[in-house]
């Protein structure tokens, strides 16, 4: 493993912590940011990088991932994914429960951790997931990032969508919480209605606003109840958006991802089923009051969701095709296409990918360019557009939603913990990330 070295990255146009942006250089010794500054000069041995033209961001931190390890490694593995977030600039992520086995015991969150100090090139942290028997792991687990209610869109030990259940979970202990909101009763009585339909854009239908929002009132009444700390997932919905405008403790957030911001139903017409994912994708009108409400502050952040699934697997007819898709490959380029296109500003990306997410699930020292923060950085570039092609892909899986969109700011390089983990199209598989702690 290539130890960390000193890096001083010059010329580079800086978002600081406070949202401007600034041209200077930064200072990295020891997996730590040590200055930033208009110029710097060391006499210390450092590495330098030239970064003129280029801008400078914290890495991104994706706070909902599915790398599938172990058991579905046929789909995509802790070194696949983490060599696709290098490429993507994502230094952080957090991984979902729904692998085989479940990791819903402190057994099984220490083998992922192992797992992952083997084969992750970047940073990692890992959900519990809640079932309807394990509150004492619920409780105890460390280090977790929180615990993962599938409150529909699931089947086996992690649905768990009984009143009971759900009441016994947000009733003990402090843990976040996240949930995966639709009502699972109201799934069911909608699939009766379409059966026997293979149009892969029933799947919005089935999959309603209105099973979002029910599952989303469900989780926000139980966290006033217990003033417990909870998190929606991948807010899909204008509904739901309004539903945490009116009402939204302070004690709650909420994260879209780029695919429900920027596609709708009428993907399903270009790319069938490679657009099915859980929550499904809306309507126009939905992707534009998601936009509002994040820029808003009702949403507080991004997350990919990541996905994947085999291009065979996808080929199925509907329903039996899987949901989901990939996307740390192509968050950070899609997000800043958009601030280019006056969507958002680049302060505000960061904010979303990086700041905010560090904040919500108490990660320290991650998230911005400061003095004593991680040197978790990536370089891109947003003068130069360049398509999303299946060939250039590093996930597994070989395939995005994504494909043919001519993009910006894709990552010139990538580093975490003051090592270079990507640059120009190559990746250094000999770097390893770390755990990460979560203070909450």
């Amino acid at each position: 493993m290539s130890s960390p070295t000193s890096l001083l990255i010059r010329r580079a146009r800086i978002v600081l912590p406070n949202g401007e942006s600034v041209v200077g250089d930064v200072l990295t010794s020891h997996r730590t940011v040590v200055e930033v500054a208009p110029e710097i000069s060391t006499t210390t041995p450092t590495i330098e990088i030239d970064a003129q033209g280029l801008t400078l961001l914290p890495g991104v931190i994706d706070p909902q991932v599915h790398f599938r390890e172990p058991g579905l490694e046929h789909k995509e593995d802790l070194f696949t994914a983490s060599c696709a977030c290098a490429k993507g600039g994502v230094t952080s992520f957090l991984e979902m429960p729904n692998t085989r086995p479940l990791t819903i015991t402190q057994q099984a969150l220490d083998d992922k951790l192992q797992r992952a100090s083997q084969k992750c090139l970047v940073n990692y942290g890992f959900f519990i997931g809640a079932t309807t028997d394990n509150l004492p792991d619920l409780l105890l687990a460390k280090p977790a990032c929180g615990i993962k209610i599938f409150m529909g869109s699931m089947h086996g030990q992690l649905l768990v969508d009984q009143d009971a259940a759900l009441e016994a979970i947000f009733s003990k202990g402090e843990r976040l919480i996240a949930v995966h909101a639709e009502d699972q009763a109201r799934i069911n009585e909608r699939r009766k209605e379409f059966a026997g339909t293979h149009d892969p854009a029933v799947h919005s239908q089935i999959q309603d606003n209105q099973a979002a929002l029910l599952a989303t009132e469900q989780a926000l009444r139980l966290s006033k109840k217990y003033q417990r700390r909870l998190h929606i997932l991948h807010m899909s919905t204008a509904e739901e958006a309004n539903l945490l405008r009116e009402d939204k403790p302070s004690w709650v957030t909420a994260e879209v991802t780029p695919q429900h911001l920027l596609l709708n139903t009428t993907a399903y017409d270009k790319i069938g089923t490679l657009a099915q994912m859980n929550p499904p994708l809306r309507s126009p009108h939905d992707n534009q009051v998601l936009w509002q409400a994040l820029r808003d502050g009702v949403i507080d952040f991004i997350a990919t969701d990541h996905a994947p699934h085999t291009i065979d697997e996808k080929a199925q007819e509907y329903p039996n095709a899987p949901s989901g898709m990939p996307g740390v490959e192509t968050s950070l380029p899609l997000m800043l296409t958009a601030a280019m296109q006056g969507q958002c500003t680049v302060a505000q990306v960061v904010h979303w990918m990086s700041q905010a997410v560090a904040k919500a699930y108490g990660i320290p020292n991650k998230g911005a360019i400061a003095p004593g923060f991680d040197a978790d950085l990536v370089l891109v570039d947003l003068d130069t557009y360049r398509p999303v092609l299946r060939e250039e892909l590093l996930t597994k899986c070989g395939w995005s939603p994504f494909e043919g969109w001519n993009l910006t700011g894709w990552p010139v390089l990538t580093i975490v913990g003051g090592q270079i983990v990507y640059e120009k199209g190559k990746v250094d598989t000999k770097v390893r990330g770390q755990a990460l702690t979560f203070n909450h």
